[in-house]
C-alpha cells in the first residue's frame, strides 16, 4: 500500500515537472525576442531560462540571478504574489563596462516561478539629458537677440525726437530680427530632420543638378563679397536616393559657411567625384581654418569656433548640426580637413543611386 502511494506521489511530481518544464520550454521562445533582458528564475533564484543579452548585462551567472537587488525583488515578489518594479544601479562584476541603470520588474507566474525583465534606462537617461541641454541652449541663444531687441526698442523711445539715432537703432533692430528669424528658421530644420519620417519625399536626385541649384541659391552673398564660386568642371558623377530640398540645405549651408568665413576677393570651390559606392560632394574655401582641437566638436549644436565672429556673420550655430544629421538620415556622412591659415574643405559622402537597384531607404519609403 504504502509502494503504491509512494509511487502515485512520484507519478504527480513528475507530472507537475513535465508541465513546468513545457511551460519554461515554451516561455523561453519568447525571451530573445523581447526588448529588454529577460529571464524565468524559482524562488531559488536559479535561472531556468534566459535572453542573451542577460549575462552580458550582469543579471546571470551560473544559472544564477546575480545582483543583490534583483535576488531581494524576487523573493519580494514569491512573497506577496504580486508584480514589483524597482529603479537600482548594477554593476557589471568583472567587466569593463562599469554600472548601468535598470528598471527591474519581477512578475510571477505560478508558485514556483516568476518572470524578470530588466529594462536598460542609461540610453533614455541620456537623451533626456540630450534634450535638457538643448532647451537650455536653445533658451541662452534666444536671449540675446531677444534681450537686444528690448534695449533697442526703448532706445528707440528715448530718442524719438533725434531722427539719426531712430535710424540707428532701428538698423540695428533689424539686424536683431534676422538673427533671430534665422535661428528660428534653423531650429524649424533641425526639428524636421531628426523627426521619425525624414525622408517621405526620397527619389533619384542628379547630384550635378543639386551643385548648380545650391550655387545659384548662394549667388548673392557671393557677389556682395566679391567671392567667386567655382564648380569644378567634373560634377556629373551620378545620383543619390533621398530629399532633394534636404540634399539641397545640407549642401547650401556648407557653401554659404564657406562663403560667410572667407575673406572678401577669394575662392570658394564646389566639386565632385565618384568613390565606389559613395558620392562625395566637396565645398573647400580660403578662410583662415579651424583648429584641430575644434574640429571633433564643430558639428554639435551651437557650438561655434569664435562665438563673436559667428554673431558678426549672423551664424547661428545650427548649421553643421543640421548637415549631419542630413547626411545621418541617408546613410553617409560629412567630414572636415582644416588648416589654420589654409582654409577648410567639407565632404558631404553620401550612398550612390544605380539605376534599377533596391535602395533600402527607396523601399522603407
Amino acid at each position: 500500500m504504502r509502494i503504491g502511494l509512494r509511487r502515485k506521489n512520484e507519478d504527480i511530481v513528475t507530472k507537475s515537472n513535465s508541465q513546468q518544464a513545457q511551460r519554461v520550454a515554451a516561455l523561453s521562445q519568447i525571451l530573445d525576442v523581447l526588448p529588454d533582458a529577460a529571464a524565468i528564475v524559482d524562488a531559488s533564484d536559479h535561472v531556468l531560462a534566459a535572453s542573451g543579452n542577460c549575462v552580458a548585462m550582469g543579471l546571470v551567472a551560473n544559472d544564477r540571478i546575480g545582483p543583490v537587488e534583483l535576488k531581494a525583488l524576487n523573493r519580494e515578489v514569491h512573497r506577496l504574489r504580486k508584480t514589483q518594479t524597482r529603479d537600482v544601479i548594477i554593476t557589471r562584476n568583472g567587466s569593463r563596462l562599469g554600472e548601468w541603470e535598470a528598471r527591474l520588474q519581477v512578475s510571477p507566474i505560478d508558485e514556483d516561478l516568476s518572470l524578470v525583465i530588466a529594462q536598460d534606462l542609461s540610453e533614455e537617461r541620456r537623451l533626456n539629458d540630450v534634450r535638457r541641454d538643448f532647451v537650455a541652449n536653445v533658451s541662452h541663444e534666444l536671449k540675446t537677440p531677444v534681450g537686444a531687441l528690448s534695449l533697442l526698442a526703448e532706445a528707440v523711445q528715448a530718442a524719438d525726437t533725434d531722427i539719426e539715432q531712430v535710424r540707428h537703432f532701428t538698423s540695428r533692430m533689424q539686424i536683431e530680427v534676422k538673427r533671430l528669424t534665422a535661428m528660428i528658421s534653423d531650429l524649424v530644420a533641425l526639428s524636421q530632420v531628426q523627426g521619425d519620417s525624414p525622408l517621405q519625399n526620397s527619389a533619384p536626385v542628379e547630384v550635378a543638378s543639386l551643385i548648380k541649384e545650391a550655387v545659384d541659391a548662394t549667388k548673392i552673398s557671393a557677389e556682395q563679397k566679391s567671392i567667386e564660386v567655382v564648380i569644378s568642371d567634373k560634377i556629373n558623377v551620378g545620383k543619390i536616393f533621398g530629399d532633394e530640398e534636404q540634399l539641397n540645405v545640407a549642401l547650401n549651408n556648407l557653401i554659404s559657411n564657406a562663403i560667410k568665413y572667407s575673406p572678401s576677393d577669394t575662392r570658394v570651390g564646389v566639386g565632385a567625384r565618384r568613390v565606389g559606392d559613395m558620392i562625395e560632394i566637396s565645398v573647400t574655401d580660403q578662410g583662415q581654418g579651424i583648429p584641430e582641437a575644434d574640429q571633433s566638436r564643430i558639428f554639435e549644436r551651437f557650438y561655434r569656433v569664435d562665438p563673436a565672429r559667428s554673431r558678426d556673420t549672423g551664424g547661428t550655430g545650427l548649421g553643421l548640426a543640421i548637415v549631419k544629421h542630413i547626411c545621418s538620415n541617408h546613410g553617409g556622412d560629412c567630414t572636415v580637413w582644416s588648416q589654420l591659415g589654409q582654409g577648410s574643405t567639407f565632404t558631404l559622402r553620401l550612398p550612390a543611386y544605380s539605376n534599377g537597384s533596391i535602395n533600402p531607404m527607396e523601399v522603407g519609403n
